[in-house]
This record gives C-alpha cells, sequence and structure tokens, in this order.
C-alpha cells in the first residue's frame, strides 16, 4: 500500500490527529506519529498509509504545507516504497 513520510509534526500530535487530517484526502489504512519512547511526544515526523496511489496524489495536492496544530507539515513519497531503492540499499546493494 502506499505511503507518505510526513514531517515538521509539532510534539503535540498523536497517531489519530494524523489519520484524521489524512482522511480529507482518501482512505487512511494507518497513520504513525513517531515518539519519543520516554516521553511519549511525538519526534516531529511521522508515515501514513493510504489505500490507493490516487489517494497519495491527493494527499500532496491538499495537505502539502498544510497547517496541522499550529504547523504546516511537509510531505514526501516513503523512501521505503521508491521503487525499492532504500531497501536494496539497506541490504547492501546500491
Amino acid at each position: 500500500m502506499p505511503k507518505v513520510y510526513v514531517g515538521n509534526l509539532a510534539s503535540s500530535v498523536t497517531s489519530s490527529d494524523l489519520a484524521e487530517h489524512f482522511a480529507r484526502a482518501g482512505e487512511v489504512v494507518a497513520a504513525l506519529a513517531v515518539t519519543d519512547r520516554a516521553s511519549g511526544v511525538c519526534r516531529g515526523f511521522g508515515v501514513v498509509e493510504m489505500a490507493q496511489s490516487c489517494d497519495v496524489a491527493v494527499a500532496f495536492s491538499l495537505l502539502n504545507n498544510s497547517e496541522l496544530k499550529g504547523q504546516k507539515i511537509r510531505l514526501e513519497p516513503d523512501p521505503a516504497s521508491r521503487n525499492g531503492k532504500a531497501r536494496s540499499r539497506a541490504a547492501g546493494g546500491r
């Protein structure tokens, strides 16, 4: 399933906040605001998994640079889904 990397998240953002925000663009399969283990505070980034690639395209057009909890969020394609390039590098490939 297509994923979107979300950066510049406010420290108060939760996974539920991400899912709700991205629901405007289409069906959200999963949303994760990455948190610090010790404090539980959002570390400023997350990943949203959308049901279809067209939902990702809508998310980029609607939500990139949109405001969530007082900060403009930044969307990028999930590096792990770029034609397997990130995965092959992690496995020692070039």
